[in-house]
């Protein structure tokens, strides 16, 4: 039985996962008008505060593209094997648009965070 309230919708999206200051780069594997199910590099705790950037597409909008920043809460870690990134279920607690020229922004954001998590993984090995 469907306990959820609002639609999903499974979109895999680049996602800027910002947490205490640090920025990772992740993807989206389903998304709701309250919630999202993302993957991510980082271990981030249940309860952990995150604010995630990404871009919602025409399909959701219903027009053009829309450069999103949401706050939100981590409910659930779904902790994955050595070297893989773990899945991360978050309560979306609010929004901002974002103003249309940031489209490309976010995607630059999403290979900046990730060239800077490698960097970080080469210096630790």
């Amino acid at each position: 039985m469907e306990r959820r309230a609002a639609q999903r919708f499974e979109l895999h999206l680049p996602v800027a996962v910002r947490y205490e200051g640090r920025m990772f780069p992740g993807f989206t594997q389903d998304l709701s008008a309250r919630g999202m199910f993302f993957y991510c590099e980082a271990a981030l705790p249940e309860g952990g505060l995150v604010e995630l950037t990404f871009t919602l597409p025409s399909q959701i909008t219903l027009g053009e593209n829309m450069p999103v920043r949401c706050r939100g809460r981590i409910l659930r870690v779904a902790a994955c094997g050595l070297g893989q990134r773990n899945g991360f279920a978050a309560r979306l607690d609010g929004h901002e648009y974002l103003p249309a020229d940031q489209d490309e922004s976010i995607s630059q954001l999403v290979r900046v965070a990730a060239a800077a998590t490698e960097a970080s993984r080469a210096l630790t090995r």
